[in-house]
């Protein structure tokens, strides 16, 4: 196909602002679909879900709908799919279930590339039940984190590995369907964090081999809330606290309270404006999706070789993100030079790409960054070739300083 990318950045009211964002991995710009999905559902009969009034009825049709929706994106079961506030509260919550099953002498795996999101959760149920905290390191100079790496921390003793299948602050991808593989030689479940991985890459949870997967869908257009994605039958095994009441049938009862069913259907209009990013793409939607994700990835790359080009002409500028497999997410240092400052001057430019540590606080001590990061360029569907040409005018202005 043709990346059409006029008519998708039309789809986007925010970008009239004239911003060139650069800081979608924080979370991306909102589609009119998506705007309008939210408020066509706040704007109908809308009530606790159940099928005597209109109102039950149509709060029954979006959770049905979106489940199914996330299912599709992610190569999932629609009775896999749990919503949450956030990852990182999905995460806290199946953590301190698992943990249950846990004792001393148990081993767990984590990572220093993940976001905090996938290490203190673990970190703390681990504690809690008296178990080892294992940890597997990455290369700071290449950004590559291998199934050897993974290899030397497990044993028969792992319970779970937690890992990430695309770092938020430098992009590296794992090679995560070769490590659950070892994990689950090992007896140990597998959770992946693919909260920066969903956004760039079509998922299928069974070729990554991941037990549990989580994502947000407001890093891929939709509303700020949270995905958790798993086999329906090891969701059966686990028996999360709830209030006595709540349902106890998967996947229901591991959502506490209310869902936000506005949010919900803003969701599933976000996976649906995906699978329509390919126009002349048929078939289901899983389908229509992957072709859709063939065609992002080909304009992300693309992008991004420009990108690289372009810094690479830049004097002083270190690139911390180099693995071989990685999203479009580029992290800068610069000699004598704050990222911080950087941020500031790109900012007044509208050129928006933050600096920090993105709660990725391991792999930015790692790199030697200590807790403060760098600048990080994150490249998003609706950005083109004039954005990279304005940031990178930004970056030499900066420098020139």
């Amino acid at each position: 196909m043709t990346y059409d990318i006029t008519a998708l950045r039309a789809q986007f009211p925010a970008l009239s602002a004239g911003i060139a964002h650069f800081d979608g991995p924080g979370g991306t710009q909102t589609p009119q679909p998506v705007i309008r999905a939210i408020a066509d559902a706040m704007g109908q009969p809308l009530s606790i879900r159940g099928r005597m009034t209109p109102g039950e009825r149509n709060a029954e049709a979006i959770v049905t709908r979106t489940r199914q929706a996330l299912a599709d994106l992610l190569g999932a079961w629609p009775t896999g799919i749990v919503f949450g506030r956030s990852a990182t509260q999905l995460t806290h919550d199946v953590s301190r279930t698992l943990s249950k099953q846990w004792a001393p002498g148990d081993e767990v795996v984590v990572t220093r590339l993940d976001h905090d999101a996938n290490i203190r959760p673990w970190i703390q149920a681990a504690e809690q039940a008296g178990a080892t905290v294992r940890w597997a390191d990455f290369d700071p100079a290449t950004g590559e984190l291998t199934a050897d790496d993974i290899r030397a921390v497990l044993s028969p003793r792992t319970r779970l590995v937690a890992v990430t299948a695309a770092s938020n602050l430098i992009g590296t991808r794992p090679p995560i369907a070769e490590i659950s593989g070892l994990a689950h030689e090992a007896g140990a479940l597998v959770h992946v964090d693919g909260v920066h991985h969903a956004a760039h890459t079509l998922v299928g949870l069974e070729e990554l081999g991941a037990d549990l997967f989580v994502c947000s869908p407001y890093k891929f257009f939709g509303p700020h809330h949270g995905v958790l994605a798993a086999r329906p039958e090891l969701l059966e095994t686990l028996r999360p606290d709830k209030l006595l009441p709540s349902t106890d049938v998967v996947p229901e009862r591991f959502e506490l309270g209310t869902l936000p069913y506005e949010f919900l259907a803003g969701t599933e209009a976000a996976v649906d404006f995906l699978a329509g990013l390919d126009p002349d793409a048929t078939g289901t939607r899983r389908q229509r999706l992957a072709a859709a994700f063939t065609a992002l990835e080909a304009h992300e790359r693309t992008l991004r070789i420009q990108l690289d080009k372009g810094l690479s002409a830049l004097p002083g500028v270190h690139v911390h993100s180099r693995a071989a497999d990685r999203t479009p997410t580029v992290l800068l240092t610069f000699e004598g030079r704050s990222a911080a400052e950087a941020y500031g001057f790109l900012a007044e430019r509208d050129v928006h790409a933050p600096a920090g540590s993105f709660y990725a606080i391991e792999a930015s001590r790692r790199l030697g960054l200590g807790d403060t990061g760098g600048l990080r360029i994150g490249l998003a569907p609706y950005n083109n070739a004039e954005d990279i040409e304005r940031l990178l005018t930004g970056l030499a202005e900066f420098l020139s300083l």
